[in-house]
């Protein structure tokens, strides 16, 4: 080989540099990251490598602050938006669970009862962290051809029926005009018929509006007599009223013939309260008598006298089973009476106000709700079976009626002095479902009509409205006792 060519090969290369030697950069320390200098614009930002960036004057202190009040916000934000969408809230939570705990949670009914209920413990939590990498063997399998990216149980979750949004309606569905309707809250002007038909006593009249004609026909005018309507009752039926009036008649009318069958005395004093079991007819008065009488038998036969009462009579109301009378009067007392008794069985006298609005529960034997008057304001819940006295609520008004639903265990109230209001309630937590308004005058009178769903309300404004406050559907579950037949039939 050429010895000239062997000293080019060993001669050690050097490449020529882009910048001259005195502007060449230090040599960069061990220690410290290289950096970048500007070339040529001194508006170009400084920036470091792409492994270990420059972190200089980074201020983590604020930074740190900032990034907790944006978690903050972030938190608050997603709550009030759980808040308003609260189902949509409940189903993620739980789908979270069913992916990274495991919980098995496929129903998201039994979830919605108590959204608050954890639905696994500290421990239990804890137990299936530990044991996530076996989730393979304890989950539930999925179809090998499932497209879904989450298991078993999260799919079930995501199928599963959500519980209808219960909405009730702030304002009436109907108005009716009621002239001459009397703002006496002793009176019990107004009742709705198992056939659907309104009756209201205005005056000396008694009109009868079919809700499925819309017709209005006058029954009777008592004016003739000098007489008014304080009273008016239906029968189960549906087929007669009964009308109280103020010189202390009952008079029996047959609405088909729109003729009267009987006219009952033996009040002194105006009959406010008027409560039909069968054909047996009660009826209360302000000379403080209660009459029992069959409206079968003539006039002549005497009447059973039942005695306790110290002021008007304003309230009466027999139990769903037909066995007990309950009466409320302006003497602060709430009786019990049963068929055959001429004096009070029970006594109640918690109440500090006159006790006209009474109801009986129609989902629990022996439950009884009264509302006293405008120096009470109280509904108070009476267990007729042991004579023990249970909830009560202040519900910052006179109370002037009360009715339970027919399908769920929730009750309506109508108020006076001062909110002249609706409420209705939730048993037995006494949760308001909901307030309506409308009224001007004091809600008075109130009927519920033969399906359960609507109301009818009346008041001193000379006005009638209709509400529609329930639903047919069964809000509390089927019984899963063992002692139930019914569920195990085939």
């Amino acid at each position: 080989m050429d010895q000239e060519y062997e000293r080019r090969l060993a001669r050690t290369p050097t490449r020529p540099s882009l910048a001259s030697p005195s502007k060449r950069p230090p040599p960069a320390s061990p220690t410290a990251s290289p950096v970048k200098s500007p070339v040529s614009s001194p508006h170009k930002e400084r920036y470091g490598d792409r492994f270990i960036p420059a972190r200089a004057g980074a201020r983590w202190h604020i930074n740190f602050n900032n990034v907790q009040e944006n978690a903050r916000s972030i938190y608050a934000a997603r709550k009030a938006r759980d808040n308003e969408s609260g189902k949509d809230g409940l189903a993620y939570t739980c789908l979270l669970k069913n992916e990274l705990l495991d919980a098995g949670i496929d129903d998201l009914r039994s979830q919605e009862d108590d959204s608050s209920r954890r639905v696994l413990s500290p421990a239990q939590s804890q137990n299936m962290l530990h044991y996530r990498s076996r989730r393979t063997l304890i989950s539930e399998p999925c179809s090998p051809y499932s497209l879904s990216p989450v298991s078993g149980p999260s799919q079930a979750l995501l199928r599963s029926p959500r519980k209808a949004v219960r909405k009730i309606s702030k304002a009436p569905f109907k108005v009716l005009d009621a002239p001459e309707l009397q703002d006496d809250f002793y009176l019990n002007l107004v009742d709705w018929s198992a056939l659907n038909v309104v009756c209201v006593g205005l005056g000396h009249c008694v009109y009868l509006w079919s809700a499925h004609t819309s017709q209005v026909t006058r029954l009777c005018d008592l004016a003739a007599d000098g007489d008014s309507v304080t009273s008016v009752s239906w029968n189960e039926r549906g087929n007669l009223i009964s009308v109280g009036t103020n010189k202390g008649y009952v008079q029996v009318w047959d609405v088909a013939q729109a003729k009267r069958l009987n006219q009952l005395a033996g009040h002194t004093a105006r009959v406010g309260a008027l409560a039909w079991n069968g054909d047996t007819l009660c009826s209360g008065s302000r000379d403080r008598v209660i009459l029992q009488r069959d409206v079968r038998l003539p006039s002549t036969v005497p009447e059973r006298k039942m005695t306790g009462h110290r002021q008007e009579v304003c309230g009466l109301k027999w139990s769903p089973d037909n066995q007990y009378l309950a009466s409320g009067g302006n003497d602060n007392k709430l009786y019990v009476w049963n068929m055959h008794s001429t004096t009070p069985v029970q006594t109640y006298t918690e109440h500090i106000a006159a006790v006209k609005a009474i109801a009986w529960s129609p989902h629990q034997h022996g439950l009884l709700a009264s509302g006293g008057g405008t120096a009470d304001k109280c509904i108070r819940f009476w267990n007729t079976l042991t004579e023990q006295p249970m909830q009560c609520v202040d519900t910052g008004s006179q109370v002037c009626n009360l009715s339970w639903s027919k399908h769920a265990s929730e009750l309506v109230s109508t108020h006076g002095y001062s909110q002249n209001q609706i409420l209705v309630w939730k048993y037995p937590g006494l949760s308001q479902v909901a307030k309506l308004t409308g009224h001007t005058y004091r809600v008075l009178y109130l009927a519920m009509s033969p399906d359960g769903e609507a109301i009818v309300t009346g008041a001193g404004d000379e006005t009638l409205r209709f509400w529609n406050i329930f639903s047919k559907a069964r809000s509390q579950k089927e019984s899963k006792s063992a002692l139930n037949l019914f569920t195990s039939i085939r």
